[in-house]
């Protein structure tokens, strides 16, 4: 998913599928799916998956569906052909960047702008009360389990301690060249109190600013404050640049993310991902962009580090090549590079009846 949310035509595909390396000969010399004669038919078979799905929404909106690779272990971002299909159809085009900013949105500018030549003119920051207050030192919230009433009550002082956290990512933001517009993604409980905190906590990062995001109740009336926001942040002059240059090396790529978007102090190597670096310095790779696999519950590698966390030290246990997507990908700390699934997954559910129908997708 990860090739084929960054091909940009059929033939992109056929040399990404032809790059991956699925080992090394005796002299650690890279053997890829062309050196097994095998990269013509993979891409037959992936070939129809490349075309996007135009769906629409309930107000009748275009949109399209396509690819959906996991912002904590791949670039967490739609595809490049839905992007461009797109740009040919409509003055604006918003697209999703997976999980928090540290993870989708920085892969996005490091990884997919750079791989299709695209330049975004806003970032808008999705946030809501809730998220901020566990921030802030709120309760564990856990999936399954009736949320703590401390989400659902008034507590503006947690809040305002949890906005550091927003704070941080539209500063992130911002390093990008990039303007920044905040929507605030208003639950029932929220109250405008604690609404405000976030609105004037946003400005005080360098936000254009924050605006209420209803549109799961109302529809596109419930956004068109935020829209009407984000078209003017558009029309701003932007300067878009990228966190660091190609040709630095692994290492120094690595430890500029994670100063620069996840506040660490230092990075730690274990010795896998040192022979992985030497190794792939050797192969060529070292030009690749970083997709770093971490948690997407902290700006740290440690999900039960809220916050803004401070004077930690990253550490990288291993590193692996994507070689056909384009980029390495850095293990830190205890992540797992298989997404997670429920006790019971949606799948199951899922069969054909007697009659050939197709029941449990919906």
């Amino acid at each position: 998913m990860a090739i084929l949310a960054l091909s940009k035509d059929l033939k992109d595909l056929r040399q990404r599928i032809g790059r991956i390396i699925f080992g090394t000969d005796k002299s650690q010399k890279p053997l890829t799916a062309e050196d097994l004669g095998v990269a013509g038919a993979m891409t037959v078979l992936t070939m129809d998956a490349l075309k996007p799905t135009l769906m629409q929404t309930l107000e009748a909106s275009p949109l399209f569906v396509h690819a959906g690779p996991f912002a904590n272990i791949a670039q967490g971002n739609s595809s490049i052909i839905a992007d461009d299909m797109a740009l040919k159809l409509a003055d604006y085009v918003v697209t999703e960047s997976g999980f928090g900013a540290d993870m989708g949105m920085e892969k996005f500018f490091n990884i997919k702008c750079r791989q299709s030549g695209r330049v975004p003119q806003c970032v808008v920051l999705v946030a809501t009360v809730r998220a901020l207050k566990m921030h802030g030192g709120g309760p564990k919230v856990v999936p399954g389990k009736p949320l703590p009433k401390t989400y659902s009550q008034e507590n503006v002082e947690l809040v305002k301690k949890g906005v550091c956290n927003l704070q941080r990512h539209i500063r992130n933001a911002r390093k990008f060249g990039v303007n920044v517009v905040v929507a605030v993604n208003k639950f029932t409980a929220d109250t405008p109190a604690e609404i405000e905190v976030v609105k004037k906590a946003a400005l005080d990062a360098g936000a254009e600013g924050a605006y209420l995001s209803e549109v799961w109740a109302k529809g596109g009336e419930g956004g068109a404050e935020l829209a009407e926001a984000v078209v003017k942040a558009c029309e701003k002059p932007s300067k878009f640049k990228l966190l660091y240059p190609d040709d630095a090396s692994i290492k120094d790529k690595i430890e500029t993310i994670a100063r620069e978007i996840y506040g660490a102090d230092d990075v730690k190597y274990a010795p896998a991902a040192e022979a992985k670096i030497a190794m792939y310095t050797e192969m060529g790779l070292s030009n690749l962009p970083m997709c770093m696999a971490k948690t997407h519950l902290s700006l740290s590698h440690d999900p039960a580090l809220k916050g803004v966390p401070a004077g930690f030290t990253l550490p990288v246990r291993d590193i692996r090549a994507a070689a056909g997507a384009g980029f390495l990908y850095p293990l830190c700390g205890e992540m797992r590079t298989m997404p997670g699934l429920p006790v019971h997954p949606a799948f199951m559910d899922v069969d054909i009846t007697a009659d050939g129908k197709v029941k449990g997708l919906f």
